[in-house]
């Protein structure tokens, strides 16, 4: 490729015009096709002119050789400026223009062209001048070989191209002085001592960056070997689906070039790195021996004086916290030296690893030593960072414990003052749980107390002369917490004790509100007994039989009741020995007691008048059914039937009378009605037997009479001197329930 004396940057806006281009495509003479599409506007011959020596400078000598063949595009643009364009070649490119194809719109130029025949003029032109239609451009040139504004298949990118072009120059001008530069740089190193140059580092930062340039030499070498291998140097672009064919396509012979110089550019770049990593490891080594000594000053010196004062653990979490803060102070600034020593091993294992250090011994040793001096002290500080961080957990636990053991004593130390049995339940659940929580503090700061010890006699000891002070400390801080776990063993014990006096109290408590509900629930009880025993309890049976076996089961029932009266009374003499007991009062059973005996004796006087009826309704049964049985009766059955009856009938009409003074009666108007009725009706059929007999003159009179009205008188004083000895019995029987009563009302109220 010829020399460029012309860069497109320079007239970059003329060529944005697309006054003329090569597209890339070539004649059957494999000349490339110059094209030179004419507008409407008026076109500049300046800038024409200027492009047309800017892409004429662009093909080899060989490639210009062939000659071109120039599509003037007038089908745009008017005669005049057409016929100046095809003049104007003849002084631009005479001797490389072979043809120069007229493209002329339809029938419009007929007559102008009469009057300047350019075939006439190919002698003193230089080159053959045709007029031709668009579509008659093929006889001329292949259509893969023309654009697709003459019909053709060949694809052109016009600011591709411009943009390619100006990359390849910016290549070419930035890789020659940058070569330049570099060779200066190189060439003055050998002549140069390392002192002299240690001042001159600023000689050694080339113009340009050397990667980029690279970068973008190999771009456009990859490229241009790309287009290379996908068109033909010669043979145009192949067929209608063969590759596009562009204008650098005939720049392959800038390949060596752009090789050359990348290979070029290389070698001196590899001697400059060569020399900048010589120099740099030069100033490196007196660096890091610089560093390594300031590195291990610090830590040997005002790093390790800042640990040994540090030594304590606090009494308290806000003390320990803050021995935390300051210990972080110390690791932050530790931290910035630590960073340097990983930066320093690294460039030193940098240098080492090139094995081509004079001081590589030096350098080991220098290793060895910044190495030991910053584990040695990074255990001093995770020593100490373990030891606080357990003191810490320690005093959290501590502080927790206390605060659970203050809780817990504070519960103690309150009046149990319950509302019922279940709230006692919950409150000794509570202090169970609160119990075992306590348990499980104390249990854990035993665990945390030993690892603090654990830690402490883990660290790292101090050089011998250093030893007296920390060891005092630390000394102080093993007493410090096994006095902190004997206390709260202490206090822990004394909260026990409490615990089982409280436990038992509570207890009771729960046994004396049982105790006094049960109570409740006796009088209770007794009470529906007696509200069963009014409002059921009416029927006295249709025959003996079945008011007997009435009979039978009012005295089970009776039993029932007397068997709930007893347990109530027992207790609430219960609850009189447990509040003894606990010194306290109870709200319910100085009032159960009067409520029991009311009902008591409420019920005792319904079951007897209740037992009395069925003792007379049975014996009005039996007589009723004896004299309506036999066949021969006397009077006196059928009088003894008969008087049963009628006093039976008048005990249903009488209420029950309360100790109180109220009354009350048996079930409702209607029950009694209907019992009575029973009995009204048994007398009607004793009263039928009573005719029956005196219609069948079957009666005794005299003697017999007057035996049986004696009998009779008898049997009537055996039944009240019974009834007599009933009541009094009964009388003794209430007086002795009242002295009970009496007592235990005395020894509620005295509790």
């Amino acid at each position: 490729m010829s020399d460029v004396t012309m860069e497109a940057t320079t007239i970059l806006p003329i060529l944005k015009k697309k006054l003329a281009f090569l597209s890339g495509g070539k004649d059957r003479r494999s000349g490339l096709i110059l094209t030179i599409p004419l507008s409407s506007d008026q076109t500049s011959m300046e800038e024409l002119s200027a492009t047309l020596d800017y892409l004429l400078s662009i093909p080899s000598e060989k490639c210009k050789a062939r000659g071109f063949t120039v599509i003037v595009d007038g089908r745009k643009s008017q005669w005049n400026i057409v016929k100046t364009v095809v003049l104007m070649l003849q002084n631009v490119i005479p001797a490389e223009v072979s043809l120069v194809c007229v493209v002329k719109p339809d029938e419009f130029w007929d007559k102008k062209v009469t009057h300047f025949c350019f075939w006439k003029e190919k002698d003193r032109l230089g080159f053959e001048v045709i007029l031709v239609s668009a579509n008659k451009l093929t006889r001329y040139i292949e259509p893969c070989q023309l654009t697709d504004d003459f019909g053709g298949s060949l694809d052109y990118d016009h600011s591709d191209w411009l943009n390619k072009r100006l990359v390849f120059e910016k290549f070419t001008k930035e890789s020659t002085s940058l070569l330049d530069e570099l060779s200066i740089i190189n060439e003055s190193d050998k002549t140069s001592t390392v002192d002299k140059d240690k001042s001159a580092d600023c000689a050694l930062l080339p113009s340009f960056d050397p990667e980029t340039v690279l970068q973008t030499g190999h771009e456009l070498l990859s490229e241009l070997q790309q287009r290379r291998f996908n068109g033909s140097e010669g043979g145009g672009g192949g067929g209608q689906g063969g590759p596009a064919w562009c204008p650098m396509e005939e720049e392959l012979l800038a390949q060596p070039q752009v090789m050359k110089l990348l290979d070029s550019l290389r070698e001196q770049y590899t001697r400059y790195q060569e020399l900048c990593r010589q120099r740099n490891k030069r100033t490196q080594l007196d660096e890091i021996h610089a560093k390594v000594m300031q590195v291990v000053t610090w830590l040997q010196g005002p790093g390790s004086e800042l640990l040994k004062t540090q030594q304590e653990i606090g009494d308290s979490i806000r003390a320990a916290q803050a021995l935390q803060q300051k210990h972080e102070e110390i690791e932050s600034q530790h931290s910035e030296w630590f960073a340097v020593y990983v930066e320093l091993n690294q460039q030193i294992a940098a240098l080492l690893s090139a094995g081509e250090e004079e001081e590589v011994a030096e350098l080991k040793s220098l290793q060895q030593q910044l190495s030991d001096v910053c584990y040695r002290q990074a255990a001093q500080l995770e020593g100490r960072q373990n030891v606080l961080q357990a003191a810490q957990s320690f005093h959290s636990t501590t502080q927790e414990l206390s605060q659970q053991l203050d809780g817990l004593l504070g519960m103690l130390c309150a009046d149990v003052a319950p509302a019922d049995g279940a709230s006692i339940q919950q409150n000794l659940k509570l202090l169970e749980e609160k119990l075992q929580t306590v348990e499980a503090g104390l249990t854990s700061l035993r665990q945390k107390g030993a690892l603090v010890l654990e830690q402490m006699c883990s660290q790292q000891p101090w050089a011998l002369e250093d030893t007296e002070s920390p060891a005092g400390e630390q000394q102080d801080n093993i007493q410090h917490i096994q006095a902190v776990m004997e206390e709260m063993q202490l206090r822990k014990q004394r909260c026990e004790d409490m615990v089982d006096v409280r436990r038992l109290k509570m207890l009771q408590m729960v046994q004396l509100f049982k105790c006094e509900e049960d109570a409740l629930q006796s009088v209770e009880w007794l009470g529906e007994l007696l509200d069963a025993l009014l409002k059921t309890h009416v029927r006295l049976g249709d025959e003996s039989q079945e008011t007997r076996t009435m009979l039978d089961k009012h005295r089970k029932f009776v039993d029932v009741a007397q068997s709930t009266y007893d347990y109530g009374r027992q207790l609430l003499q219960a609850t009189v020995v447990l509040c003894q007991s606990l010194r306290c009062t109870t709200r319910s059973s100085g009032d159960t007691l009067p409520r029991l005996n009311r009902v008591w004796k409420q019920f005792s006087v319904s079951a007897d008048e209740r037992q009395q009826r069925l003792e007379l309704a049975l014996g009005f049964h039996t007589a009723a059914e004896k004299v309506l049985q036999q066949e021969c009766v006397d009077l006196e059955p059928l009088d003894e039937a008969d008087s049963l009856g009628k006093t039976l009938l008048d005990k249903l009409t009488t209420p029950v009378i309360f100790p109180d003074g109220t009354e009350q009666y048996f079930g409702t108007p209607s029950d009694t009605a209907a019992a009575a009725e029973g009995v009204r009706e048994r007398l009607l059929l004793v009263e039928e037997r009573r005719l029956q007999l005196q219609e069948a003159g079957v009666h005794r009179v005299d003697e017999e009479g007057g035996g049986v009205l004696n009998g009779q008188e008898a049997r009537l004083d055996v039944i009240g001197e019974e009834l007599s000895e009933k009541e009094e019995q009964d009388e003794e029987d209430e007086e002795e329930a009242g002295h009970q009563d009496e007592d235990l009302e005395r020894q509620t109220q005295d509790c």
